[in-house]
């Protein structure tokens, strides 16, 4: 039986492992390494957070992005931004050296256990766990508006669905959207000869400035300084110390959550985007259906107007939604003893561990408990640290062989436990 089973090989799952691996705990990793950023994203995209903030995290530091880049004889330079497929290749480069081997295949299912998990894999391997951490990144939280949802993927998909845009050269595409996948993705296709729109609900759309100089006096730091997540005390606090965002009031917490960093593009695709694509700002799609030849959209603006266009694919860049429900290896049971925040994401402690002893979750899923740098490979950092140190502790708590502790006599085992504050 290993001590940790981490499901996910991402910046988060592999930065959790690189952290178990120097602590001494048995473990196992599942999942393709850098999947959403290898398998998800289209060719010429780049990354949005600064270099500096893009690092996997390894105990001793050693294994960083520019250090990556100074190997590969590329640059990793404060305001130039790093295209995601050499983000996605220095993935790979930290799990060769920073992780223990990882198993590509993918887990079906994760079950509670006396004493800890079952998981089992897609070829129905079943491998035994006192701990599990699941970092599954932003794919099982696809997010698509409601008017879209039913209709043929030829006709609707997910910006996340497309690693290559190609099949829309010399279409028609109207990309649903306001934030920086939205706007990358229709700059590409416009590159491409695709004819390409955007439909946003907000009345206009957002850009974020050019980044202040690294070096700049330091009255200006003083008063903007730089953080992971944009300049800013607000933008440090939320980078810095997400530990302390926890301990904001929870309707404090769900409010930034939900409005904080958002949808906006990068500075260095505006001018992209506006050269080349038709932009529609304050409209949303009220209904859609199939014709020949694509979709008719019914549109709606804030004055009323209703507007009808026709288009031959609409790509819904329209985000993701961690809700419990939608982590589908979870076993039925298991699901089910999770305690969930009003929108509808599950509730951890100050350590990452769910309300089922034993069960630690990281990533995006985390951002309603620990604020938006959960939303961005910036917090892998913490994160990583911090649930290594609460594995080591329920590893400390529980039994080797049984039943998990849960407080209160006559408590069933895998019954949800209290959250530690």
């Amino acid at each position: 039986m290993y001590d940790l089973l981490v499901v996910g090989a991402g910046p988060y799952g592999l930065s959790i492992a690189a952290h178990a691996a120097d602590a001494g705990l048995s473990l196992r990793v599942f999942g393709r390494p850098m999947a959403s950023w290898r398998d998800h994203m289209p060719g010429g995209m780049f990354l949005k957070s600064e270099p500096w903030a893009s690092n996997l995290s390894d105990p001793q530091g050693r294994w960083r992005l520019d250090t990556y880049c100074a190997e590969r004889g590329l640059t990793a330079r404060h305001a130039e931004p790093i295209p995601v497929e050499e983000f996605a290749a220095y993935g790979l480069w930290f799990a060769r050296h920073a992780v223990p081997a990882v198993d590509e295949r993918t887990v079906t299912r994760v079950a509670a256990v006396p004493g800890g998990f079952t998981v089992a894999t897609e070829d129905d391997e079943v491998v035994h766990a006192r701990t599990v951490a699941l970092a599954v990144g932003v794919m099982p939280f696809i997010e698509v508006p409601p008017t879209l949802r039913g209709l043929h993927p030829s006709l609707v998909t997910h910006s996340s669905h497309h690693s290559d845009l190609a099949p829309f050269r010399g279409k028609d595409v109207t990309v649903i959207g306001g934030g920086q996948a939205a706007l990358e993705t229709a700059a590409l296709l416009a590159e491409q000869g695709t004819r390409v729109r955007v439909l946003a609900r907000a009345e206009r759309l957002r850009w974020n400035d050019v980044p202040p100089p690294w070096e700049r006096p330091w009255w200006q730091s003083v008063r903007s300084p730089h953080s992971g997540l944009g300049p800013g005390w607000r933008n440090w606090f939320y980078s810095e110390r997400p530990g302390l965002f926890r301990s904001l009031p929870q309707a404090t917490r769900a409010r930034i959550a939900a409005t904080a960093l958002g949808p906006a593009g990068a500075w260095w695709v505006r001018d992209r985007v506006e050269r080349a694509v038709e932009l529609l700002p304050g409209h949303r799609v009220t209904t859609a259906c199939a014709v020949p030849g694509g979709l008719r959209l019914e549109t709606v603006n804030r004055e009323g107007v209703l507007r009808t266009l026709e288009t031959e694919h609409v790509v819904a860049a329209t985000g993701f939604r961690p809700r419990c429900n939608r982590m589908g290896m979870l076993s039925t049971e298991l699901c089910g003893t999770l305690a969930a925040l009003p929108d509808g994401s599950p509730a951890t402690g100050h350590d990452f561990e769910s309300s089922h002893h034993g069960l630690f979750l990281a990533g995006l899923v985390t951002a309603s408990g620990f604020g938006p740098a959960m939303r961005f490979v910036q917090g892998a950092t913490f994160t990583a640290e911090t649930l290594v140190r609460g594995v080591r502790r329920r590893l400390r708590a529980t039994p080797p062989r049984g039943t998990v502790p849960v407080p209160g006599a006559g408590s069933r085992s895998g019954s949800p436990a209290p959250l530690s504050r």
